[in-house]
């Protein structure tokens, strides 16, 4: 399996402090934010990871992570032309890297510390569908998509910032995709915001009955606003205090 690590985006929820440089080399506590996604990596036994970025700040990245050896990985740089093309459209430049392998996607600016390693496995000993993550949250302020699942885990349903959530399961910014995903993306039409949005994507799985949701313990998405990104600060902070990372 192979790693994708989305690092694009013009972050102007959280402008002035990006108008100088890209979200994710913003402070989580005593590390810049896209060092969390890099470890996610790593921990998961994903080993060559593909980040995709502006070109504006590309060389940001370069000259902070080099070619990701401090972290044990094979690293690889992509260039997002459009930086409001949507997730989707970002996740489109990993085809060639990727190879026909599944792909981990990780939003850069998400930051978690569940551990994805058994999780690959079993997408690995399955081999096909899609895996979404979700955590147990307030979804009425209508902040988050919700996904709904049946007993087993199979998703029934997800919706983007539903006015009526059908539960308290907010989707977060990690995915696991087999090798049709780029076809997939290929069918989407950009929203009514000019995207090629990730819900369309996850419903592509949902309607062939291949998508299921692994619930993670917290998560916190620092690229949305301050109080976000306080937060998160604030919980790293806790957990390096309490010798938890």
């Amino acid at each position: 399996m192979k790693g994708v690590i989305l690092a694009g985006g013009l972050a102007t929820r959280l402008r002035p402090l990006t108008l100088v440089t890209n979200k994710h080399l913003l402070p989580i506590y005593h590390q810049p934010m896209i060092y969390y996604p890099l470890m996610a990596m790593k921990k998961a036994g994903i080993r060559e990871v593909l980040l995709t970025t502006s070109g504006d700040h590309a060389g940001h990245f370069a000259n902070l992570l080099k070619a990701g050896e401090a972290f044990g990985l094979r690293l690889y740089y992509a260039i997002q032309q459009n930086p409001k093309g949507g997730i989707a459209d970002a996740i489109a430049l990993a085809e060639e890297f990727a190879h026909h392998e599944p792909v981990l996607v990780l939003l850069g600016d998400n930051i978690f510390h569940h551990d994805l390693a058994p999780s690959v496995r079993k997408f690995e000993q399955k081999g096909r569908g899609a895996m979404v993550f979700g955590v147990h949250k307030d979804t009425g302020s209508r902040q988050y998509g919700v996904i709904e699942v049946d007993g087993s885990g199979t998703v029934r349903s997800i919706e983007e910032k539903p006015e009526h959530p059908k539960s308290d399961i907010a989707q977060t910014g990690i995915y696991i995709y087999d090798e049709r995903v780029f076809s997939f993306i290929k069918k989407l039409s950009p929203s009514g915001r000019g995207e090629l949005e990730v819900t369309d994507l996850n419903n592509f799985y949902l309607s062939t009955g291949e998508l299921t949701c692994e619930i993670i313990d917290w998560w916190v998405d620092a690229g949305t606003s301050f109080d976000e990104l306080l937060e998160a600060n604030n919980q790293v902070a806790r957990m390096v205090q309490d010798g938890k990372l």
